[in-house]
């Protein structure tokens, strides 16, 4: 096989990719070697680490082959209709895996900065594929900012940039956001059948604040129905009891949770009090950054709130340089009877710790909110 890469002269000769990959072979079949189990704690903590790097960098290396196997159409040869068949025939990994190798190496031929950064492990597959969902809704702003936002993808926590970059994107393309809100919503399905056997079979899709409410009643019956669980074992075999020894699996309680949902609702007295739902709200600044999310940490966008004001609770509203306490007396109270208080006087004005700082605002809000 020739050596293109080689070079001679230069202070760092490039080796060819056969040598640099025999090199790897075999430092991980030394590691394979290597006892792990008389590891500290420090030592498996950062081995772990160490390893998801090295992954991030294996799987940008295996899109970074994929691109070139895509442009140099070297698979038409062997006869095969595509490049993502050909990978999934010789090298046997799943075609939707193929598939998504190659979309993500054409996505990244107009965002080298986030190329360069999977070669080096500081991005993962899923921050590249975020950044590149990003950068087809708004590719101007996208490459002006790419820099900055690949920064912010290798200092967070992946669930922490997902936030950051849909409000990155509500800033930026506020109108498209807003489409793909209302898209959701539109998309909202539910389907319950009867098999032969008589078993039900309940599929769903739910738009994100639908889903929420849903999902909270869920896990919270869930939980109540694990915690009885708890105790019958605990009752039955003292305290050797185990998770093991539950009556019920989890997916057996969401079941029955769901039965308990339907259960109470058919039971629900006529003309009892709607559940209502809790809204928080900051002003200023911007909308401190467009903040809008619900409880569970899901970013939602202005417009999929205001169908919920017509049978909403204002708890609080946090302004820049004041606050304001709003707290309903009852859900069938007027608005004129409701207790509003705001700070007065003419020095400055000092507020509770818990409202200085908007993250610790909403990380302190109550558990019923949506």
């Amino acid at each position: 096989m020739s050596d293109p890469l080689r070079r001679v002269g230069c202070i760092e000769t490039l080796r060819h990719p056969e040598e640099i990959l025999a090199g790897i072979a075999g430092g991980f079949a030394a590691l394979a070697e290597v006892h792990l189990t008389g590891l500290t704690g420090d030592e498996v903590l950062e081995l772990n680490r160490a390893m998801q790097r090295v992954r991030s960098m294996a799987d940008g290396a295996c899109v970074r082959a994929a691109g070139v196997l895509d442009t140099s159409r070297a698979w038409e040869p062997d006869g095969a209709r595509s490049p993502a068949a050909w990978l999934s025939w010789q090298c046997g990994v799943p075609r939707s895996w193929a598939t998504a190798a190659l979309t993500l190496a054409r996505k990244l031929r107009i965002m080298p900065r986030v190329e360069a950064a999977m070669q080096t492990g500081e991005l993962t597959t899923d921050h590249a594929r975020l950044l590149a969902e990003a950068q087809k809704l708004v590719p101007d702003a996208f490459a002006a900012e790419e820099e900055r936002l690949v920064r912010l993808a290798a200092a967070m926590p992946f669930l922490t940039f997902e936030k950051r970059l849909r409000y990155w994107l509500q800033v930026h393309a506020p109108d498209d956001i807003e489409d793909e809100a209302a898209s959701a919503f539109e998309r909202r399905e539910l389907h319950a059948s009867t098999t032969f056997e008589g078993t039900v079979v309940v599929n769903a899709l739910l738009d994100p604040i639908g889903g929420a409410i849903v999902l909270r009643e869920l896990e919270r019956l869930e939980q109540q129905l694990f915690e009885a669980d708890w105790a019958e074992a605990r009752a039955r075999l003292g305290d050797a009891a185990c998770a093991a020894d539950l009556l019920r699996t989890p997916r057996q309680r969401r079941a029955d949770a769901l039965r308990v949902m339907a259960e109470r609702s058919a039971a629900k007295p006529a003309g009892a009090t709607e559940p209502r739902v809790l809204l928080q709200a900051l002003v200023g600044e911007e909308s401190l950054s467009r903040l809008c999310e619900l409880s569970n940490g899901r970013v939602v966008t202005p417009g999929q709130l205001v169908p919920l004001l017509a049978w909403a609770d204002v708890q609080r509203i946090v302004f820049r340089r004041s606050v304001a306490r709003h707290r309903c007396r009852g859900p069938s109270a007027p608005v004129h009877r409701c207790q509003a208080h705001r700070g007065r006087g003419a020095g400055p004005r000092v507020h509770p710790p818990e409202l200085r700082c908007p993250r610790r605002a909403l990380r302190d809000r109550p558990r019923a909110a949506v």
